[in-house]
């Protein structure tokens, strides 16, 4: 299934934010906003897409290209009557699409789970389906937004100067060709606006609507609105599964950060994840010291690099840069760094007080963390169902380490992380073997 995106309007009323770049090219933490729809969309399994130029079409050609280094395919209409309706932005791609087809716009930002939704709808006897927001949220700008009416499963009116309205356009349709047939009658009627072809399938009784539920999106037209959506796209990356520290400490400093790094430079992931390990190593190479501002120093190091292991996640779901293996190389490298700050603060213990104990509970310590990690993943999977509010994980783990570093109890510390990681464990594998399903 193809996309298409029109993205041929001047976009005056975000110029000062824009510039000298067409509209959707206006940055957002990153990428330009023509790219988060593109991203967006192929995170719902769209790979094809036409893209309608207008206003400044060559600066978004270069842009994008042919859409390989986004892993997808960008073909390119030019409407050279961009200055009029956004219906002859739609129809001047006729001639590219022969199937059912996701429309877009290339400033309303949504949630791929949105289009996922969408795409699994069937047309059933309609030619369109249209994602409206019955919710009024605050962030939408009513006087500018084009409404629509519903009775039953159906849209029957739409526009933006509707008195009385049921839900608000949110810019996403699923099409069939009949809407270039439908735009064709509405220029009859004197209407070059979409709303003017959806209105004609929607007397019809051709035009379905989907209600948008709690997903996310927005209309980027001002810079009121371009600051409200980096604020969603910034909270978003707070995890349901984060612990207590992660959350309220860690993630304090991590996503200011991690908003530099996207807005200023090309880091990847990756690049990341390998930093937080180096920290995590002097960490370990400065416990060996055993004496106190050594110690201290090497917990604040180790609680670093919890904060900066959280770029890691925060940059590539920002710039749709989420894989498999980067997710897995970040585990791995947090399992070694762990290993190596217990093991950093059993040697400089044992060089400074030869206590045989200190790797007795150090091995602990070292293999509860291990497994904190493991089991978590497991407890997951299996307990789907279960409302999990915090978790017991790093970040937890790493704040004990930097507040026993700080009042030099490297012992007292080892102790205590044996016990809650290796009791947290077995909770888990008691709570999992109650699972009906399991």
């Amino acid at each position: 299934m193809k996309a298409l995106i029109i993205a041929a309007g001047e976009g005056k009323r975000i110029r000062d934010v824009s510039k000298n770049l067409p509209k959707p090219l206006t940055p957002l933490l990153g990428l330009s906003l023509i790219e988060r729809v593109i991203l967006s969309a192929k995170s719902a399994g769209i790979n094809d897409f036409v893209i309608v130029l207008g206003y400044k079409g060559d600066k978004i050609r270069e842009k994008l290209g042919d859409g390989s280094k986004y892993g997808v395919s960008i073909e390119y209409v030019e409407n050279k009557e961009w200055k009029k309706g956004n219906g002859l932005s739609v129809l001047s791609a006729e001639d590219k699409i022969n199937e059912n087809f996701i429309l877009l716009m290339s400033d309303h930002l949504f949630d791929p789970d949105v289009l996922r939704e969408l795409r699994r709808r069937k047309l059933a006897g309609a030619d369109g389906i249209l994602v409206i927001d019955r919710g009024r949220r605050d962030h939408i700008d009513l006087e500018d937004a084009t409404k629509v009416r519903i009775r039953d499963d159906m849209i029957v009116d739409i526009g933006k100067n509707l008195d009385e309205f049921d839900g608000i356009d949110c810019g996403i349709f699923l099409f069939s060709e009949r809407i270039f047939d439908a735009l064709k009658e509405s220029l009859k009627r004197g209407d070059d606006t979409l709303s003017g072809g959806v209105r004609v399938l929607a007397e019809n009784g051709r035009m379905r609507f989907m209600d948008i539920g709690n997903g996310f999106w927005i209309d980027i037209d001002t810079r009121e609105s371009l600051k409200f959506a980096e604020k969603h796209l910034l909270k978003s990356l707070i995890k349901s599964t984060d612990g207590p520290i992660s959350r309220y400490i860690n993630r304090k400093v991590s996503i200011p950060i991690s908003k530099f790094l996207v807005e200023n430079t090309r880091v990847s992931p990756n690049a990341i994840s390998i930093v937080s390990f180096l920290i995590s190593l002097l960490s370990a190479f400065l416990f060996s010291f055993g004496q106190w501002l050594y110690i201290a120093l090497a917990g604040l190091l180790a609680q670093f690099s919890s904060i900066i292991d959280g770029c890691d996640g925060e940059i590539a779901r920002l710039k749709f840069r989420e894989s498999e293996y980067g997710a897995w190389m970040d585990s791995v490298l947090d399992r070694y760094a762990d290993c190596l700050v217990i093991f950093g603060m059993m040697y400089g213990h044992w060089m400074v007080h030869t206590d045989f104990m200190i790797w007795i509970w150090g091995f602990f310590a070292a293999v509860g963390g291990v497994l904190n990690s493991y089991t978590a993943i497991k407890f997951d999977q299996i307990v789907k169902r279960r409302k999990i509010k915090y978790r017991f994980g790093r970040d937890i783990r790493l704040f004990i380490i930097m507040l026993g570093s700080i009042v030099n109890q490297v012992f007292l510390t080892l102790i205590i992380l044996a016990f809650l990681t290796n009791i947290e464990n077995l909770r888990r594998v008691i709570i999992s073997s109650k699972q009906k399903d399991y």
